[in-house]
């Protein structure tokens, strides 16, 4: 399939949650060696989640295709990953030599340039390639402004709209200490 194709389906994903009342006009599809692993689309409304993004639900959907075998808390292979390591790339900054692979190897397209969650989300999942149809500008006259967020990131904690304030950073070590001590902790 081509870019524009990928692209088709994920506003076609978005219109449909428009028009089934899920959410706003927003979907998105993951693709990997020329075929979609995973669809997705807005589903804040239909399920109140705020973070039920189309991106969001898209990755949940190819991380469940790409790993199928992953265990769950209370199943059969617990406290196991199963997300395989690899090398850093090239010239990377990353001070980890290897991390779990995740969604390398993938694109994601989707009808509109994604929010500063979605984007992080992007980040973590190591997706290969970003492709949207709608940029920030387009997003924000129909009334999902995203910009204050990129903004507000940028700014000092003590000066962001929402407060932001470290309490007893003891207690958060304990749990770092404990990842550093791991032996055979699995990087991701």
């Amino acid at each position: 399939m081509a870019k524009q194709e990928f692209l088709a389906e994920a506003v076609r994903l978005a219109t449909e949650s428009v028009e089934n009342g899920w959410g706003g006009p927003f979907g998105a599809v993951i693709s990997r060696n020329g075929e979609i692993i995973a669809r997705g689309q807005n589903r804040v409304l239909l399920t109140g989640d705020p973070t039920a993004h189309a991106e969001i639900e898209t990755i949940h959907k190819a991380i469940q295709v790409l790993n199928p075998e992953a265990p769950s808390i209370d199943g059969e292979h617990v406290n196991e990953s199963t997300l395989e390591l690899v090398p850093r790339p090239e010239g990377s900054p990353d001070p980890v030599p290897e991390r779990a692979r995740m969604l390398q190897g993938c694109a994601i397209y989707i009808s509109g340039a994604p929010c500063p969650m979605c984007m992080s989300a992007i980040y973590w999942s190591r997706i290969d390639a970003v492709y949207f149809s709608c940029d920030l500008a387009a997003t924000a006259k129909i009334g999902f402004d995203d910009a204050f967020q990129y903004e507000d990131f940028q700014k000092p904690l003590d000066q962001r709209r929402i407060l932001i304030e470290q309490i007893h950073p003891e207690l958060g070590a304990e749990a770092y200490k404990a990842w550093m001590e791991k032996a055979d902790r699995h990087p991701y």
